[in-house]
């Protein structure tokens, strides 16, 4: 304080002291990081880009989701990159939070430092209740509180056991009261609630829609198998081994599909996406009753999408456009209410652009880019192209309206025009006028893929056979 001893200097000069005295206090005082805008980052598990109401399903009931389309920017492209091993969602939380592409990442989340964490360097309180499944060792390395967590990759909702973050290390697990998604959301609330003064980073990674399909008994949203849609394009198996036919999420039906028992999972599974909206809704409700309501970004996006019948498949071990697109939408402050985006990005691009948004400094080892031209200047171009990869069976390169899919030890490829074609029921690599194309987009991936580092080879001496039998299902 300024004594009033030296108040003799004159009342001009004591006055502007007293301004000056106010500027500081405002520039350094900790009320001045709530000006900061906050994130609320839900994150689903398994969840399909069409299974919104707002974003065209007929079916399916997500008025909490519609609510977040109506208010916020949808990305109608956007996608995860894949993975090298059959639990896809392993990579893509690793890609979503460190911004590194799939073959710079590290699973575990302690060799390169992640958004969270710089979130936290610049002045943020950062928080995660739900599914972490990079390693429990790097909790605590991305966030300061870490409440009620799943540290493993699936199990019944109902029977959760979940941890606590204390003492430096994560405590002993413990049985949930009630369904995970339920226990999660209470804990996001509750942290949204506590804050005051300091900027926050709640991140919320549900493990729904994952199976197993379990919701509380006396939920009251319920479809009926028998009014339930087949995919367009449903087979009852598909046409080619594209080499994990018999991983474990394929072996959930036996072959061929039966199209009422895809209604059925349809149904379980669209169960699930609606309790899941539920727990969105109840933390829309929080965050809107809240101080915070027009200074925080929300922002809800999956991890992966998954076949349920299409194609002949179940799970998300391929490249088509089931399996990797992914919905992603953005409410805040300053983001266009009830627009639709069709730039190219991946998940992992989507932390670099809330940086740019929160003023936050990038990690020196973020790779993804920011896309905020996409929301503050009504850009429509994101990525040229977009690369994408599993294990060393697949690859794909996205260009324009055109998708090729490379198979290498079956030495097959597809080629898909996805804006006359977006189900991808039709391969065009065979057409006589589409053998330029073909050649061209082989470089395009090859080139791509020298880009990342990619070693995989795009031929091999001794193709095996595409055709497969598939076996007996116990």
């Amino acid at each position: 304080m300024i004594s009033l001893a030296r108040a003799t200097a004159g009342p001009s000069v004591l006055f502007m002291k007293y301004r000056l005295l106010i500027v500081a206090l405002a520039l350094f005082s900790p009320a001045r990081a709530v000006e900061q805008p906050n994130v609320v980052l839900l994150f689903a598990d398994d969840q399909r880009a069409d299974t919104i109401a707002a974003l065209g399903n007929p079916v399916i009931k997500t008025p909490s989701l519609d609510r977040m389309v109506r208010k916020g920017l949808t990305f109608k492209q956007a996608y995860m990159q894949g993975g090298m091993h059959g639990a896809t969602c392993v990579p893509s939380r690793a890609m979503l939070l460190s911004a590194r592409s799939l073959f710079h990442i590290d699973e575990k989340l302690l060799e390169h430092p992640t958004w969270p964490a710089a979130f936290c360097n610049a002045g943020y309180k950062t928080f995660v209740s739900g599914k972490w499944h990079n390693g429990p060792k790097s909790v605590s390395k991305s966030f300061q509180q870490a409440r009620k967590v799943f540290t493993g990759g699936m199990t019944n909702p109902m029977n959760a056991m979940l941890s606590d973050w204390k003492n430096g290390r994560m405590q002993p697990a413990k049985l949930a009261p009630k369904h995970a998604c339920e226990v999660f959301a209470d804990e996001a609330i509750q942290f949204i609630q506590q804050q005051k003064d300091q900027p926050f980073f709640c991140y919320v990674p549900f493990d729904a829609p994952h199976d197993p399909h379990i919701v509380p008994d006396d939920f009251p949203i319920n479809y009926d198998p028998a009014t339930m849609p087949i995919p367009e394009n449903f087979l009852p198996m598909h046409p080619f081994n594209n080499g994990e036919m018999r991983v474990r999420d394929e072996e959930l039906l036996p072959w061929p599909r039966k199209p009422n028992e895809i209604a059925r999972m349809t149904a379980e599974y669209y169960r699930y996406i609606s309790h899941l909206d539920s727990q969105v809704g109840r933390i829309l409700d929080a965050v809107e009753k809240s101080p915070h309501a027009e200074n925080t970004y929300i922002i809800y996006l999956a991890d992966s999408g998954v076949a349920r019948g299409s194609h002949g498949l179940i799970g998300k071990q391929n490249l088509y456009e089931h399996s990797l697109r992914v919905p992603l939408i953005i409410t805040g402050p300053g983001i266009p209410k009830d627009k639709r985006s069709d730039a190219f990005i991946y998940t992992y691009d989507l932390l670099p652009t809330l940086g740019k948004l929160c003023q936050v400094k990038a990690p020196e080892t973020s790779q993804g880019k920011e896309f905020t031209s996409l929301i503050t200047e009504g850009k429509t171009a994101g990525r040229d192209e977009l690369f994408f990869a599993y294990r060393d069976l697949q690859r794909s390169i996205r260009s324009g309206s055109y998708k090729l899919i490379r198979y290498p030890k079956i030495d097959k490829t597809q080629l898909f025009d996805l804006s006359t074609d977006p189900n991808e029921m039709k391969d065009l690599s065979a057409e006589p006028k589409q053998q330029q194309r073909v050649t061209a987009m082989i470089k395009q991936l090859q080139a791509a893929m020298d880009s990342e580092g990619d070693k995989a080879a795009l031929t091999v001496s001794q193709p095996l056979p595409a055709a497969w039998s598939p076996p007996v299902h116990k």
